[in-house]
């Protein structure tokens, strides 16, 4: 029986541990060509690492019968993306699909965030989200121009950090809501060219939520709640044609658990008909508050 994502090629960044090894092994098992890409750094952005991450991989790949390259350039570059797209075309012939995955953290408090610090963290999650998936857009409206059907697909990785904020963590928070809301504009701009864009709020055990926030003990043969493979099927579904139409959504899954975020709704209002005093807004605010649903509170806070 075929998989679920026979024929498609996908580029996963960020694919040499944890959650994008998993999709990259989940999507090949589903028949999946697959573009591994990882930079090969540690979890704050430290060079060499983990290198020769991606290439071994890719052995995985090949040894359980798959097909798959690997990439080890910087997402966070604009060239490198452009590469990446040419090693899916060059070694499988088409690109149907961008996972972005790649990211570091840095974990300071905002009033010891340093430029420096803040900078790379949006780099790698805002600009690496942008660079492959551009220029992989750039591959699908051409081929829509020129009369081709496109099925493909984006799938960004925001967080529940994003969400609703994380303390001490508030450059990957503000760059994990910034993708959140990149996805939506990729939503509404491309899918009149056939591609749909999602995004992943994961809970799941990797090297960067290494701080005990998902430890727990598993007993063996129990179903462990926070392993990374539990997001794979999730990925292999909305990379594969099955998903068309699915677009604009943020996905978070904890182990068997799937659910949709909501995102920024609107509140009951109060409307006056006419200019606020600035002295009569506090009692309006305070009703607002009160009459709205409760906010999902930032991670961490007291």
């Amino acid at each position: 029986m075929p998989g679920l994502c026979e024929g498609r090629v996908a580029i996963v960044t960020g694919a040499g541990n944890g959650l994008g090894k998993a999709y990259a092994l989940g999507l090949a098992a589903e028949g999946c060509k697959v573009v591994v890409n990882d930079l090969g750094v540690g979890t704050h952005g430290e060079a060499g690492e983990t290198k020769g991450a991606a290439e071994r991989v890719v052995d995985e790949i090949r040894a359980m019968g798959g097909e798959a390259v690997a990439n080890t350039d910087d997402v966070a570059d604009w060239d490198a993306g452009k590469r990446m797209v040419e090693a899916a075309l060059d070694n499988f012939g088409d690109l149907h699909a961008v996972v972005n995955n790649a990211g570091f953290v840095r974990d300071r408090m905002f009033f010891t965030c340093s430029p420096e610090e803040w900078d790379a963290v949006i780099r790698v999650h805002l600009r690496g989200h942008f660079c492959t998936s551009r220029h992989a857009a750039e591959y699908w409206r051409a081929q829509s121009k020129a009369g081709k059907q496109v099925d493909a697909r984006i799938i960004n990785t925001t967080s529940g950090a994003g969400l609703q904020g994380s303390v001490g963590q508030s450059a990957y928070s503000t760059a994990k809501g910034g993708i959140a809301t990149l996805t939506l504009v990729q939503a509404a701009e491309m899918g009149r060219m056939g591609v749909t864009a999602n995004a992943l709020a994961p809970n799941a055990r990797t090297r960067m939520t290494d701080t005990g926030a998902f430890d727990m003990d598993v007993a063996e043969g129990a179903f462990d709640v926070f392993a990374p493979e539990n997001m794979a099927p999730l990925v292999a579904y909305l990379v594969s044609a099955q998903s068309a139409g699915v677009t604009g959504q943020v996905f978070e899954l904890k182990g068997g658990e799937i659910f949709l975020s909501q995102g920024w709704s609107d509140s009951p209002s109060f409307d006056k008909g006419a200019r606020f005093e600035a002295s009569e807004l506090d009692p309006i605010v305070r009703k607002l508050l009160q009459d709205r649903e409760p906010a999902k509170p930032a991670y961490g806070a007291r």
